[in-house]
């Protein structure tokens, strides 16, 4: 799976799950409201979650028999390092 193949909301959810700690669902959609200034429908965060479980970017666990817990797969963690990356090289380019 190419970092570039998803959606920007994706991306975003990507990088909320591997800066955070306490990554349950609701603490990942409060995070990123708050990143993007924005409320952001339920079903819209937790959709575009599944579907990075899906692609065996992000495990989803239970936290405590109720709570869903989300993770950074291996393969999540380098979709996050690439976009870093190629990030960074654009960044140095237009500086």
């Amino acid at each position: 799976m190419c970092v570039h193949e998803l959606t920007a909301i994706q991306r975003d959810l990507l990088f909320v799950v591997r800066g955070m700690s306490d990554s349950s669902g609701q603490t990942i959609k409060t995070e990123l409201e708050k990143t993007q200034g924005r409320d952001l429908l339920t079903g819209r965060v937790y959709t575009n979650l599944n579907e990075l479980v899906d692609k065996d970017l992000v495990h989803k666990g239970s936290k405590n028999g109720r709570t869903n817990e989300y993770s950074l797969t291996d393969e999540g963690r380098e979709a996050v390092e690439t976009r870093r990356r190629w990030e960074k090289r654009y960044l140095k380019q237009t500086a």
